[in-house]
């Protein structure tokens, strides 16, 4: 061998730094293989474990990418906080929704998605040993944020006897005064669960007592059922002092794909999102911030028919679930509901279950957190017609 030639070391193994270990395991992969290798083997699945919406983006929005598309302004980077005539759409839409007042220029940020200033505002806010106070059960990637940033969550149960909102009196002092950020999250994934203004209140004097900041998941904000319109978090006095919302357009006008999402409110986190994604990205393409923003500000009818569908779906459903005996409280908002297993099941032995002998996919609520053992979460997210089919299969296991 020429003595010239370079030799790669036989021990010699790439290794993950320590904040890739400390993430936590993604458990819904797992459920996504078990359903794949179900559909794989021939099987008609239908599939109620998903949070992805089934309805394609209203025309008038994808009409105005189109166009938008062939701008050459948009062939070139986009500032990097992103455009201000988006920033000023959002500020628009949550004046006219929720009667709140929002500076463009200093009170949004342009996300790539809800879910991205979700993870982001804990690598802003925390440091390794503080505490971050999280709803159990809640959403993962709430996890995965503080995870990032060393710190340590604290949960707070979400209990059906308390309307599935956490309990502040029963935090521990040593966590409200260590806490440094807290997530709410309503209307809610998974519990489906609505909160009234007063809940905001108590928040925002629970956040200023403690010196917390408040991070409101707001991704179904316009998902509420029986003529009551959510509360935004910002409506209430105080909120910007404390904290910010994350808003999405994902489930709104069914722009999943299109990752546009902003974190609204306080003025010093706003900033502080900014400079973190200075140095990841550089803004969305100016295309698709010039059809969010027609989508903000143009007709809202298709959000209107978008709601009164998931209600629809909702209603037959539950129609369907009385009539085989599976008694639960229908949700108040979001394209989720929150059912109890039956007696001698865990959550995931039941989804397991239903997957094996009905091919059903729903999620187990241990994958949301320690109080969601002993439910799970259905989607509404396929036709009436699918979701009453899906009762008829659960009837003829004979468990309710």
């Amino acid at each position: 061998m020429n003595s010239t030639t370079r030799q790669t070391p036989s021990a010699f193994s790439i290794r993950p730094a320590n904040r890739l270990q400390q993430l936590p395991t993604q458990f819904f992969a797992k459920l996504v293989r078990k359903a794949s290798e179900q559909v794989a083997a021939g099987h008609d699945v239908i599939n109620l474990g998903q949070g992805n919406p089934d309805q394609p983006t209203p025309p008038h929005i994808v009409k105005a990418l189109q166009e938008a598309a062939e701008n050459p302004q948009y062939h070139r980077y986009p500032p990097f906080n992103g455009y201000l005539f988006l920033k000023e759409a959002v500020a628009y839409r949550y004046k006219e929704d929720y009667g709140v007042e929002l500076d463009p220029e200093t009170e949004v940020a342009i996300l790539f998605g809800g879910k991205t200033g979700l993870v982001e505002i804990s690598q802003c806010l925390l440091n390794p040993g503080d505490v971050c106070l999280v709803p159990d059960p809640g959403y993962p990637d709430y996890w995965s944020g503080v995870a990032l940033s060393g710190a340590r969550m604290a949960f707070m149960p979400l209990l059906e006897q308390n309307g599935f909102l956490p309990d502040f009196s029963a935090i521990s002092p040593d966590d409200a005064n260590k806490a440094k950020l807290m997530f709410v999250n309503y209307p809610n994934n998974p519990t489906g669960a609505a909160a009234p203004a007063s809940f905001y209140e108590e928040t925002i004097r629970f956040a200023a007592k403690y010196g917390i900041a408040v991070a409101s998941d707001f991704a179904y904000g316009a998902i509420g059922f029986d003529g009551r319109r959510p509360v935004s978090f910002l409506q209430l006095p105080g909120a910007k002092d404390v904290g910010v919302e994350f808003y999405t357009l994902s489930k709104t006008y069914n722009m999943a794909g299109w990752r546009v999402g902003f974190a609204l409110g306080n003025r010093e986190i706003v900033r502080m999102i900014n400079l973190i994604q200075d140095h990841y990205y550089c803004s969305l393409f100016g295309g698709i911030q010039e059809a969010a923003a027609k989508a903000l500000t143009g007709p809202q009818q298709c959000v209107d028919e978008l709601v009164a569908r998931y209600q629809s779906r909702r209603d037959a459903l539950f129609a369907a679930l009385e009539r085989i005996g599976w008694q639960a409280a229908k949700p108040q908002g979001s394209f989720f509901s929150w059912l109890p297993v039956p007696k001698g099941f865990s959550s995931e032995a039941f989804a397991d279950l239903l997957l094996e002998q009905a091919k059903i996919v729903v999620a187990p609520g241990n994958g949301f957190g320690q109080s969601g053992e002993g439910y799970v979460r259905l989607g509404l997210l396929t036709a009436e017609e699918r979701l009453a089919e899906a009762a008829e299969r659960i009837a003829k296991l004979n468990l309710f």
